[in-house]
């Protein structure tokens, strides 16, 4: 695989509405955001990773797990409504002005997704690096259930009576039949640095992008007490296994 010069990003706002402080609650004795941190640590095709936020607070604890805190994002680029785009670009855009040199690829690792391992970080980096016509490399997963064969919604008559959501799902009348559906889970997102460069607003619609399949039970997106208690429990489990875990 060809080398290339990876940059790493944690994003991590001080403010959350789902599950407020969630970047910084335990899991099994590390802060979420600690779990994007190791990872990176684990994954030797990153180059450096660093961790983009508002909160100080939030700074000086990814320090304290060995994070890379540089700055502290501008308050334009930390509201509710900011998209990550600016974000990424601004992040990337700093590094390089830092250090004088220009990476190959960015990596997004958000903490709300802790269950990601390094072997599927090092398999997209070659998977880039492999296919130059790729703007990036993107975490799917197949969901438990396939919503073109299920997928409803009301028709907006007076009885509320159902209809398809996906067209495609007509005369479909067996889960077999349906066919196989991915979707977009979040786990992690590779770019090419040019790619951020000149991205305005949606990625997946700007670029031409890969999926890196992953297990549906390490899609997680953690927004609310559920999912925060639901990945604990399948790490419990023994579901999902991260590698920077000591269980005894």
């Amino acid at each position: 695989m060809t080398e290339q010069r990876i940059l790493g990003v944690i994003p991590a706002r001080g403010g959350s509405k789902g599950l407020p402080g969630k970047n910084l609650r335990e899991l099994f004795g590390l802060p979420l955001i600690a779990h994007s941190i190791r990872a990176a640590a684990m994954t030797p095709v990153v180059t450096r990773c660093i961790v983009s936020t508002d909160s100080e607070q939030i700074a000086e604890v990814a320090r304290r797990f060995g994070g890379d805190v540089p700055f502290l994002r501008p308050a334009e680029l930390a509201g509710d409504d900011a998209p990550m785009a600016p974000v990424v670009r601004h992040a990337l855009e700093h590094v390089e002005r830092e250090e004088g040199r220009a990476y190959d690829a960015v990596l997004l690792l958000d903490p709300t997704s802790p269950a990601r391992v390094p072997d599927q970080l090092t398999a997209a980096a070659r998977r880039l690096a492999e296919h130059p016509g790729l703007d990036g490399v993107i975490s799917v997963s197949e969901p438990t259930f396939n919503p073109v064969w299920v997928g409803v919604k009301p028709d907006g008559s007076p009885s509320g009576a159902l209809t398809r959501f996906f067209e495609s799902g007509a005369g479909v009348t067996r889960r077999q039949d349906a066919g196989r559906f991915l979707r977009i889970n979040g786990n992690f997102y590779l770019w090419r640095a040019d790619f951020v460069r000149r991205l305005e607003a949606s990625w997946f619609d700007e670029g031409r992008h890969a999926g890196a399949e992953i297990p549906e039970s390490q899609a997680f997106s953690i927004d609310d007490e559920y999912e925060f208690r639901l990945i604990e429990a399948l790490i419990v489990a023994g579901i999902i296994t991260l590698p920077w875990i000591d269980r005894g």
